[in-house]
């Protein structure tokens, strides 16, 4: 397994605390949470980890040298000079990568129960699958039967982007991304079309008409995003009781 984590953002909705650090290297349980994400990487069977970096970047970086990486490959992508959003950044580091397998790819704030092995096992010939739930929010992602890719959209504003037509948007399923997904290097080459700053989630809306975009449901996920002040005390709480 080749992995990626995310942890080029900004954390903006995390200050103070994000003022002074990146949020990658803030705590739940004693431990950073970019600690964590490649602890479970390993453990998953990853042999090379990108992690992208921007926002106090050196930061990052001293980090890492300092803990030895973690005894893990680690290889960084500098985002310094722009930060170049989910999309963006996975273009960025495209010469980081094998691309004899697939690339595991894990948004930093994400505390999860997920088996991260068992999850990219099920990657077989899609281009990229979607760990997605049925948690409630404002914007989804829309599924057809055979869980392929069709479609986002805001349930509040009723907007919806998708290349299908309205007719053939009926009856599709609504599911929430989780910030953790699987991408085939076949899908690089799609990337030269993309500007330098873009969104994962727009990639795959181009792709899905053409490419197989797939979504898995994990039914007993116990995910929480620590990107707020307020989901930290949650995160600790997740930590303990849920995923050890």
């Amino acid at each position: 397994m080749q992995a990626m984590i995310f942890a080029a953002g900004l954390g903006t909705r995390l200050r103070p605390i994000t003022d002074t650090k990146p949020k990658a290297l803030v705590s739940v349980g004693g431990k950073t949470l970019l600690e964590r994400v490649i602890t479970n990487l390993k453990a998953a069977g990853a042999t090379r980890i990108v992690v992208n970096v921007h926002h106090f970047a050196q930061q990052i970086v001293d980090y890492l040298k300092e803990n030895d990486n973690f005894g893990a490959d680690i290889r960084i992508s500098d985002e310094s000079a722009c930060l170049l959003e989910t999309g963006g950044g996975i273009k960025h580091a495209r010469e980081l990568f094998r691309d004899d397998e697939p690339i595991l790819i894990h948004n930093v704030d994400i505390l999860s129960n997920v088996d991260l092995a068992d999850f990219y096992q099920k990657t077989v010939n899609e281009d990229a699958l979607l760990l997605v739930s049925e948690r409630k929010t404002k914007r989804y992602l829309m599924f057809s039967d055979e869980m392929l890719l069709r479609g986002w959209t805001n349930i509040e504003t009723k907007e919806i982007r998708s290349p299908f037509s309205p007719n053939e948007l009926k009856s599709m399923s609504l599911y929430a991304f989780a910030g953790i997904h699987v991408l085939s290097p076949r899908l690089f080459p799609m990337m030269d079309q993309f500007p330098e700053k873009f969104s994962i989630i727009d990639f795959y809306l181009k792709l899905c008409k053409e490419k197989q975009i797939k979504g898995f449901v994990k039914d007993d996920l116990r995910l929480i995003d620590v990107g707020k002040q307020d989901t930290l005390a949650a995160a600790e709480q997740l930590f303990k009781n849920e995923l050890g």
